[in-house]
């Protein structure tokens, strides 16, 4: 190596490390990639408000919804690894690539910094459907030996998706799914009776519940939701398969400098222990994330080992 690159080198690592030091010294970003009102922007918005707080500096949101979360993914993976962007991703920052042969973006772009939050997802249907859960509405459908049943999911690859394909897998049931904009919109779809059933996450759908607009046959995580303990789960209607969360977690671009990562991660991981977040999350059921960024690694590799299965079971290719 010549002297000058040499000097550059060593340049360019106290300039990380300087900034590492000084970092933050204005204003962060976190990325939503999907619509207001939904899971995932609503906890980007509260955990961006906490962070904020722990490291004295504003976080601002930013949403950048489309193509099931890619649109706003590609812009987190593309912009300077400075540590003031960052992407509040989903199971599909782990599925889309899986999924999309038109990723405009490389997985190893995107650096895994916090898990934020898990929150369990709640297959609906019509009140007027005469099931009371998710054991009677299969048995219902097998007697009455329906050609066609219709779910509604927020486009291929997304988390609606997912529990559909499980359904069909676990039940043997003619599930079909019909893609809409967004959960909100395939929920709305659920309401007016356009399709026979969805699933979404409790932040969404308990709200209807509630009001007596929707039925909840099941949440999909193992244990039963604190907020809404008389749902069963789907492992106790006889489908232990049908498993999965809206899990949000925190993706820095790859390069950020590690110190910074390691700051991100140690905010995040006060902010959730504040007793604002665990009041505003427990209200629907939303269990706080957390941990280390080695243990976030391990819980989205695992995450796309076993989704990919399904990926594969239900064909699943990009709208």
């Amino acid at each position: 190596m010549s002297f000058k690159a040499a000097l550059a080198l060593t340049l360019s690592s106290l300039a990380f490390c300087a900034q590492a030091a000084d970092w933050p010294n204005h204003p962060i970003i976190f990325v939503a990639p999907f619509t207001a009102g939904g899971a995932n922007d609503l906890v980007a918005r509260l955990i961006a408000k906490a962070v904020g707080t722990e490291l004295k500096q504003s976080v601002i949101v930013e949403n950048r919804a489309g193509a099931g979360g890619v649109i706003g993914s590609a812009h987190v993976a593309h912009s300077p690894a400075d540590g003031y962007t960052y992407l509040v991703g989903s199971n599909g920052t782990v599925t889309n690539s899986l999924i999309r042969s038109d990723q405009p973006y490389k997985d190893e772009e995107l650096t895994p910094v916090a898990l934020l939050s898990v929150t369990p997802s709640v297959i609906v249907t019509s009140p007027d459907n005469p099931a009371k859960d998710l054991k009677e509405f299969v048995e219902n459908a097998r007697t009455k030996k329906l050609d066609r049943i219709t779910f509604s999911t927020a486009g291929n690859g997304s988390t609606p998706h997912f529990v559909a394909i499980m359904m069909k897998e676990a039940t043997g049931l003619p599930i079909e799914p019909i893609a809409y904009k967004s959960g909100s919109e395939g929920v709305t779809a659920v309401v007016g009776k356009q399709v026979d059933a969805t699933s979404e996450a409790s932040i969404v759908t308990l709200p209807l519940v509630k009001a007596g607009k929707l039925k909840a046959l099941a949440t999909t995580l193992e244990k039963r939701m604190g907020s809404a303990p008389d749902i069963p789960t789907t492992r106790e209607a006889g489908f232990p398969g049908i498993r999965i969360g809206h899990w949000a977690g925190l993706y820095a671009p790859t390069g950020t400098p590690t110190d910074v990562l390691d700051k991100m991660n140690a905010a995040v991981n006060k902010a959730l222990k504040t007793q604002e977040v665990l009041d505003a999350l427990g209200k629907s059921s939303i269990e706080p994330g957390g941990g280390s960024r080695a243990e976030f690694i391990s819980f989205a590799t695992s995450e796309r080992k076993r989704l990919g299965e399904v990926v594969k079971q239900g064909n699943m290719r990009a709208d």
